[in-house]
This record gives structure tokens, sequence and C-alpha cells, in this order.
């Protein structure tokens, strides 16, 4: 692999890691730009060693998957329980995502990488949006600490 491919590549993981982790941290989210970056960044390195180092026979979905499973115990960091309450499922996910992200882009398919960085983008803010107008009070329901009428 020339070393330009070997740059481009390791570019389009960065910048795809880079946008979704600058959504994240503007919404003072956790795992914010450095995480989302890093992890884009490892899932192309790795997938680009995998490409480098295996013969046309290798099969490089293994590394892939390996990549899946590193990851999912980052994510599994994350996720916290207090008491029934669990919170960061959705930054887990987004690790996952930018995880793929990085290995779209280390393979080489950009316009795939691309796609799916707006697409994890799109589904963590309207998410957002979703989460907040689900969670308004009733106007039957005084709010929570205040006695009914």
């Amino acid at each position: 692999m020339e070393l330009s491919t070997f740059i481009a590549r390791i570019a389009v993981a960065v910048i795809s890691g880079m946008v979704i982790g600058l959504e994240r941290q503007w919404h003072h989210k956790q795992a914010g730009l450095g995480t989302n970056t890093l992890v884009a960044l490892g899932a192309a390195i790795y997938v680009l060693i995998s490409l480098q180092l295996t013969t046309e026979s290798g099969d490089l979905t293994r590394i892939i998957g390996q990549v899946v499973v590193g990851v999912g115990f980052l994510g599994a960091g994350v996720i916290m329980h207090r008491g029934l309450d669990i919170q960061g499922l959705t930054t887990a996910a987004t690790i996952w995502c930018s995880s793929a992200i990085g290995c779209l882009a280390g393979a080489g398919l950009f316009g795939q990488a691309a796609v799916s960085t707006l697409a994890v983008i799109f589904v963590n803010v309207l998410m957002r949006q979703a989460k907040f107008k689900l969670k308004e009070p009733k106007n039957d329901q005084p709010p929570p600490g205040e006695k009914g009428q």
C-alpha cells in the first residue's frame, strides 16, 4: 500500500471520529472528541495492519471482529448503574459506531464512512430531542416532590 493511501485512510478515520466526538463534546456527553477520534483511529490502524500483513487469502473480517470485541470492553466501561437507572448506553453505542467507521475508513470505504458518520450524528441529535419530549411531565400530574390538589 502506498503511503499516500495509508495517510488518506487514517485522515478519514480521524476526521470522522472528530466530527462524532465534537457533537458529543458540544452536548457535554461522556466520551467526546478525544475518545471517539482515538477509537476511530485505532480501528483504522488495525484494519490497515491487517491489510498490510495478510496475503490475498487472509480474512480481514477476523481483525474487524477483534476490534468489535475490544471496543465492547471500552464501551462497557462507560455504562453506569444508579439504582434502576442505567446511563451511558448511548455513549457506549457511539463509541462502537466510531470503531465501525474507523474500520470503514481503514478499508478505504470513504463514502460509506462519511454517510455513517452523518447517520451517527443524526441519530444522536434526533434521539436527544425525542428523549426530552418523552420526559416532559403530563399536565394532570404534579411535579415530583409536590402534593396534588
